[in-house]
């Protein structure tokens, strides 16, 4: 089963719901942080080939001919790249929304409003905790926390929007209601619960389990249904399912997990996959564009048409509005390789990246 969009193509064959809306870009392996979840394994010291000023110039001209996305500037840290304002201004130049990705520890004032004149509208800080020593402790340096919320209000101050990215693990499943109410004093309107999946150190973090899984989302949905500041269950596909079970309206969003769909990501060294937590390699801007890739890649044509999903996701009644966390899939039945540079060629593939959701309790109707 295909999109139903497919009987409206677009000039480039793809199905307006196939068009990429949203790109995260890792422009760097390096971080000044060591954070315990990390999917790309990043610290400083990395020495690895990455793209180029120029070589990502002519991403974002690849970008700009397929569609107009939000680029999200992420890493690793962005801001430990000198060129990411030059590079977030030409995505502007070129059209672009530009965001960024950042821990929010190196940004003060200055950087904020460089970051400002260069385009970039929106932030995403990474906040795991309203517990500075927590918080601390799982990004791995001391002192994070409070240059987080201090990078959170120099953007503020400098006319950026910024949302707070959380993790939700075992550590801080029981502050999360403490983290959106910090988010809400600080003016912020929206955040992003993100849930782990098994990719580079986050292999090690001890996660919540499915039923956890489920009751947060619900009760998340419920209570910030009508709240001013927007809370979005991610890398939790299962949340589109449980909303409509809420009777909540879902036109709003456009599907539980859009990897390959309307999202994908760029690694620092070219490479391009469904989405940031599945790593396999689709192609490389350097050998083929963007928009060829896009659009001919076999893996995303599995993962498009939704017959192909396995187990009870092949059956669920929910599968064109959740479709199950892809990437989650993949991890659950394979060895992640930790070290930074661990995409997985399609010919080497180990795990399923179209079997059934292993972290999603529901029962489709008419399954035993």
């Amino acid at each position: 089963m295909t999109h139903p969009e497919t009987k409206r193509p677009t000039p480039n064959g793809l199905s307006p719901s196939d068009i990429p809306r949203v790109i995260s870009w890792n422009t760097t392996f390096k971080c000044n942080l060591r954070c315990a979840h990390c999917y790309m394994s990043s610290d400083s010291q990395v020495e690895l080939d990455e793209l180029s000023t120029e070589e990502g110039k002519m991403l974002i001209d690849q970008l700009s001919e397929l569609s107009k996305p939000v680029l999200i500037l992420s890493g690793g840290e962005p801001l430990m790249r000198e060129d990411i304002f030059e590079l977030a201004k030409y995505g502007t130049e070129k059209g672009l929304k530009m965001a960024m990705g950042t821990n929010g520890t190196l940004i003060d004032d200055e950087t904020a409003k460089k970051l400002a004149e260069s385009g970039v509208r929106s932030v995403a800080i990474s906040m795991d905790s309203a517990r500075p020593e927590v918080h601390d402790d799982f990004r791995g340096v001391k002192g994070a926390w409070e240059r987080a919320i201090e990078g959170t209000k120099a953007c503020q101050r400098n006319g950026i929007a910024v949302r707070f990215n959380t993790t939700v693990t075992q550590q801080n499943f029981n502050e999360i209601e403490d983290i959106l109410e910090l988010a809400d004093s600080l003016g912020l309107l929206d955040v992003q619960l993100f849930f782990l999946v098994p990719t580079g150190r986050g292999k090690e973090v001890e996660d919540i389990t499915p039923e956890m899984y489920e009751q947060m989302i619900e009760d998340v949905l419920v209570k910030y249904a009508d709240h001013p500041m927007t809370v979005k269950p991610t890398c939790a596909p299962q949340f589109m399912r449980i909303a409509d079970q809420l009777g909540q309206d879902t036109s709003r969003w456009t599907r539980g997990c859009i990897a390959g769909m309307s999202y994908g990501r760029v690694y620092p060294q070219g490479d391009v996959t469904p989405c940031p937590y599945l790593p396999i390699k689709l192609g490389n801007i350097m050998e083929q564009s963007f928009a060829d890739i896009w659009t001919n890649s076999p893996i995303l044509k599995q993962l498009r048409d939704f017959d192909n999903l396995k187990g009870r996701c092949g059956l669920c009644e929910y599968k064109e509005k959740c479709g199950g966390c892809r990437a989650r899939a993949y991890g659950m039945t394979t060895e992640f390789m930790d070290a930074c540079g661990s995409i997985h060629e399609p010919h080497e593939l180990q795990g399923d990246f179209l079997g059934e959701e292993p972290w999603c309790t529901y029962q489709p109707k008419g399954v035993e």
